[in-house]
């Protein structure tokens, strides 16, 4: 069996991976509170853990991997923005977890056909808050304060292990909620009030919500139990949120461990800078794949994918807008080479041992991409290889195919490349003699402006789609 070495945040070493149940290997990973479209940071850590949920079920067996995401559908910033909106919380909820499957199925993370993957919503999981609540409270750990229930950090020998700060730094480092009715500034609310106009429930405290971080403790603990394997999640939830949830854990379930690796993405920046809306670099998944955002091309799912696993999860990202045209002409080069095969049954097919081992060491995935491109040559492998790490769907293909053929062919009144090379070509030939280059640079702006490469070379000119290919554009120059 491939063994599988992981960096532990919590112990910072890389670590043997040994879950406590080789037949039920657990994952839980923190997913979207859904309140708006999910932005480009957002989409890293999906496709980080996509990749270790894939190398658990090949390693264990797919029958023997559970991978829960949560989707956190009560909170302040969902109140605020169906208020702004002027439509229900349901309504506004429902429709934005929609809008975030569509985007990661379009990355390659699609489980909707997978039993052992689990989503839990917030809201179906209030009973088992109020019960885990009440717990901290028997045990000492929490206390009730103006219909406020609060966790005492105090109580928590370990707290700031995770995050190795001590409760000063944290303190400095934090946006520490004043309010008189808190013991210590570092107590954090595990259930707060409602007011008429907001989502609540009741409970023993009165008519109320839970605060963020009871609600993975209290999904994680109902659906995995009191231990389990690997919790995962983006750097920024290291502190408070992951502290808080330890610290919850385990003071209300003492007989359990809680997780035992932490896995923690570093973030992500756009052109070297910190993605922000006032340096106007913030963009979502749905603005790449519609081409809205600065580019101003459509950015295929399988590319912004590319570019992510070149970076080594716990290193930051830098998106830019080289990287993507390198991965679009780099998965157009994949998909050429194999658009006449067929996958080879999953039954039968095994990775490629020199990528699972970059895998298996901490999740390599840019020497895993590496081995890719190493394939070049052998276009049955690289099929089956690529679609391993969740590149070449089928979904994806057909779309190639389609594409290829209205490329080759010709659409409508749009002139294929192949003629278009052919004309370039005879203008070229014709300038050498007259000396008279305009036509053929008119011509190749036009198609650098459609989002094609051109090459030439003394065996002729060859013409291939680029990145912000517009089949439409060609129209013209006919």
């Amino acid at each position: 069996m491939t063994e599988i070495r992981l960096t532990n945040t919590r112990t910072r070493r890389k670590e043997a991976f040994e879950p406590l149940d080789p037949g039920n290997v657990r994952m839980y990973v923190c997913g979207p509170t859904v309140y708006d479209r999910a932005h480009l940071g957002n989409a890293r850590p999906v496709i980080v853990f996509d990749v270790l949920y894939r190398l658990l079920r090949h390693v264990y067996g797919p029958g023997h991997v559970t991978y829960v995401r949560n989707i956190t559908d009560v909170e302040d910033k969902i109140i605020a923005r169906a208020q702004e909106r002027g439509i229900g919380i349901d309504d506004l909820t429902r429709q934005t977890t929609e809008w975030f499957h569509e985007d990661m199925a379009a990355l390659g993370v699609d489980y909707s056909d997978d039993p052992r993957f689990r989503e839990p919503h917030a809201t179906d999981f209030i009973p088992q808050m109020i019960a885990m609540i009440e717990a901290l409270i028997a045990r000492g750990h929490a206390y009730e304060a103006e219909g406020h229930v609060l966790f005492a950090v105090g109580s928590y020998a370990n707290y700031g292990r995770l995050s190795g700060r001590s409760v000063e730094d944290m303190i400095a480092g934090a946006r520490v909620e004043v309010a008189p009715y808190k013991r210590d500034p570092m107590d954090f609310v595990l259930w707060k009030p409602s007011t008429p106009e907001e989502p609540g429930w009741e409970s023993p405290w009165g008519r109320g919500r839970p605060g963020w971080h009871i609600e993975c403790s209290a999904m994680s603990h109902a659906l995995l139990g009191a231990s389990f394997d690997i919790h995962g999640g983006g750097n920024d939830l290291m502190f408070p949120h992951h502290e808080n949830e330890i610290a919850q854990s385990c003071c209300a379930h003492p007989e359990g461990s809680f997780a035992r690796y932490w896995l923690h993405n570093e973030m992500l920046q756009v052109e070297g800078k910190k993605m922000s809306k006032s340096l106007g670099n913030f963009f979502t998944v749905r603005d790449l794949l519609e081409g809205d955002w600065s580019g101003g091309w459509k950015v295929p799912g399988e590319v912004i994918r590319l570019v992510f696993l070149q970076t080594h999860y716990r290193k930051p990202m830098d998106w830019t807008e080289e990287k993507a045209r390198e991965a679009k002409r780099l998965i157009f080069d994949w998909h050429k080479q194999t658009m006449d095969l067929e996958p080879t049954p999953q039954a039968s097919f095994r990775p490629s041992d020199t990528m699972l081992d970059a895998l298996a060491d901490d999740l390599n995935t840019h020497e895993a991409l590496n081995v890719l491109k190493r394939l070049r040559n052998e276009p049955q492998r690289l099929l089956d290889n690529a679609r391993f790490l969740g590149f070449l769907s089928d979904e994806a293909r057909e779309r190639f195919r389609q594409e290829w053929l209205a490329m080759s062919s010709g659409t409508g009144s749009s002139p294929s490349l192949a003629e278009l090379g052919r004309k370039l070509d005879e203008l070229r030939k014709m300038a050498m003699q007259t000396k008279d280059f305009s036509e053929v640079d008119r011509l190749k702006a036009a198609l650098v402006a459609a989002g094609v490469e051109v090459r030439m070379s003394k065996q002729g000119v060859e013409l291939l789609p680029a990145a912000g290919f517009d089949p439409a554009k060609l129209e013209e120059l006919g």
